[in-house]
């Protein structure tokens, strides 16, 4: 394959010719400081390149190094606890080689550390007939993580030399011999395509919930493991913040996390907080189970439409180990202008406004990458990945092209609401526009496992919030005095519902994250404060009696979000809402 020339640049697109037998999806070294590109597009002499560096100082006649190779990342023992750019180069590195906060252009460091040591154990013995997918051995990555070495894809035969020890990444592990009696030595490292899914041995439909922790989702709109979901909204809705509770809190072993696009600010929150939190289910640094993939607004924008393939890729990676995995793509809306822009730039005919006409396809193969799979080799195991993409449509509109398609492949829509995050109600995820599709099978799963009715319960919250909604456009409109003592007391449990439950404070130690034991108790004594009030009405009481009976008791309602989960309070709080009212029966109104 001989060497292009550069005819013409406008932006992050290079035009060159010269190049034999280019292929889509080529990865290229363009200019004379050798950027990283990719061939995106063929017309006849003209290859057209995306660059995923600055290429200002780039002009005509500058050489084009083609490489024969699809974009890839590398995969191996090292990539936990790391923080890499959108095409997979170590930030902390590249860092080092430029002495400086800024990136130098064109700099080459692999993103598997080539000089750190692993204690490898293998599980396999000298002679075994292995098969792509295969699990030869095992590395202590980190403490709660281990690294599984898996036979590449594309590779069989029978392992030889293979034995217990310490190795670099770029050491010989272990030799193949294949069929025609060749040896091939391979080592820890794998290198796997970004745009192209990992291969599988079968798909399954998702069966267990994604714990998070947040109580508004986890009760009204949860997500399958293995599922997709959305959370679109305006500037300031709490987005972000949203998406940081999920990668500190869920019950996945192995979180990536992608800025794409976003401001400095936000991934410099996630590098500084995400070292001291401590793991609920391990009791390690959650970094340890953490991979950063921060491509921010200031670097260049081509890199953003990678960043979620690097990261889509490598969480394929450890499904395919067995782990349970959760992506999390800050902001899929960033990563759409991209596309845009370098539509434009090829002057493709655009779709609705100004998005390429692809942009529907394009996000339904990402999150089609998501899922609960089986895959190849042995031993037989299974993993997932489940997909969680933020959108920032203009002024919270969810009209806008991204959001649309997003919605059309995402299961679970958690719309954010900047009326609430006015009213300082975090997470500001609106209960009346917000869905999930996944509710009933998970709620009779979890109801199962917790012994209750689960399901009744939910749907009872559901409509107290909905009768709400009703409720108060009556109120606006005559006041509340016009209202019947029963719908009233709707109101009330309504707002119990939505201060002393939905809304959770993520800077609280103890708010942050509740178990789904305590959403339980939580929401049962809400209800049975319901129930029981509702009983009082009816044996005479009205509700300005019940509301000056129960001011302590709601109180102690209100507080059960900041009791720890071990003391478990809640029969306490249960019996004394059951006294407060029959002291309500019994005083008469005189209270």
């Amino acid at each position: 394959m001989s060497n292009g020339v550069i005819t013409s640049v406008s932006g992050p697109l290079v035009v060159a010719e010269g190049i034999d037998h280019a292929k889509i999806r080529d990865l290229c070294y363009v200019g004379e400081h050798e950027l990283v590109g990719e061939i995106i597009q063929i017309r006849g002499k003209n290859i057209y390149i995306q660059v995923y560096e600055e290429t200002s100082m780039v002009g005509p006649g500058e050489p084009v190094v083609p490489t024969g190779a699809p974009l890839s990342v590398e995969l191996g023992p090292g990539l936990l606890t790391g923080m890499f750019d959108g095409i997979q180069r170590p930030l902390e590195k590249l860092a080092e080689l430029s002495g400086t906060s800024f990136l130098d252009r064109g700099a080459r460091v692999s993103a598997l550390d080539r000089d750190r040591t692993w204690e490898f154990k293998a599980l396999v013995e000298n002679g075994t007939k292995v098969a792509p997918g295969d699990i030869i051995g095992e590395v202590p990555e980190t403490g709660t993580i281990t690294h599984k070495i898996m036979i590449p894809k594309g590779v069989q035969g029978t392992i030889q030399q293979l034995s217990n020890g310490f190795y670099q990444v770029a050491d010989s592990l272990y030799t193949i011999v294949d069929d025609n009696g060749e040896y091939t030595e391979y080592s820890m490292i794998q290198h796997s395509p970004i745009r192209q899914g990992r291969p599988f041995e079968s798909k399954h439909r998702p069966d267990r919930p994604l714990i998070t922790g947040q109580r508004v989702i986890d009760t009204l709109f949860p997500v399958f493991k293995g599922g997709a979901a959305t959370v679109p909204g305006p500037f300031g809705a709490g987005k972000t913040v949203v998406q940081h509770q999920i990668a500190k809190w869920a019950d996945v072993d192995i979180v990536v996390y992608i800025g794409c696009g976003e401001r400095g600010n936000e991934m410099t929150e996630v590098i500084d907080e995400f070292p001291q939190l401590i793991d609920p289910h391990t009791g390690k640094s959650i970094m340890e189970r953490t991979i950063l993939i921060a491509n921010t607004s200031d670097m260049p924008v081509a890199a953003r439409e990678a960043s979620i393939y690097t990261g889509i890729t490598i969480a394929e990676y450890f499904r395919d180990m067995g782990y349970s995995v959760a992506i999390m793509a800050d902001s899929t809306s960033r990563w759409a202008e991209a596309l845009r822009e370098i539509s434009g730039r090829l002057e493709e005919m655009p779709g609705d406004e100004g998005y390429p006409a692809y942009l529907g396809s394009r996000l339904a193969e990402y999150y089609e990458r998501a899922g609960k799979v089986t895959p190849l080799g042995r031993p037989e195991r299974q993993g997932d990945i489940t997909a969680i993409g933020a959108v920032s449509p203009p002024g919270g509109d969810t009209s806008e092209p991204v959001t649309q398609n997003t919605m059309r492949v995402a299961k679970v829509f958690w719309g954010l609401d900047a009326n609430l995050s006015r009213r300082r109600h975090f997470p500001a995820i609106n209960w009346l526009t917000s869905y999930s599709l996944y509710s009933q099978q998970i709620n009779e799963t979890i109801g199962k496992e917790l012994d209750i009715d689960w399901p009744n319960m939910v749907q009872k919250a559901r409509s107290l919030l909905s009768d709400e909604a009703e409720l108060q456009e009556i109120v606006r409109l005559v006041g509340v005095e016009s209202l019947s003592d029963s719908d009233r007391l709707k109101l009330l449990t309504a707002g119990l519902i939505r201060t002393a439950y939905l809304q959770q404070n993520a800077y609280d130690e103890i708010d942050t994250f509740t178990t789904l034991q305590k959403q339980a108790r939580m929401l049962e004594n809400i209800l049975y404060f319901d129930t029981e009030a509702k009983q009082t009405l009816k044996l005479g009481a009205n509700i300005e009696q019940i509301l000056k009976g129960t001011v302590e008791v709601r109180e102690a309602i209100e507080r059960m979000k900041y009791i720890p989960t071990e003391e478990e309070p809640y029969q306490e709080i249960k019996d004394t809402i059951q006294s407060s009212l029959k002291e309500v029966l019994q005083s008469g109104g005189e209270i």
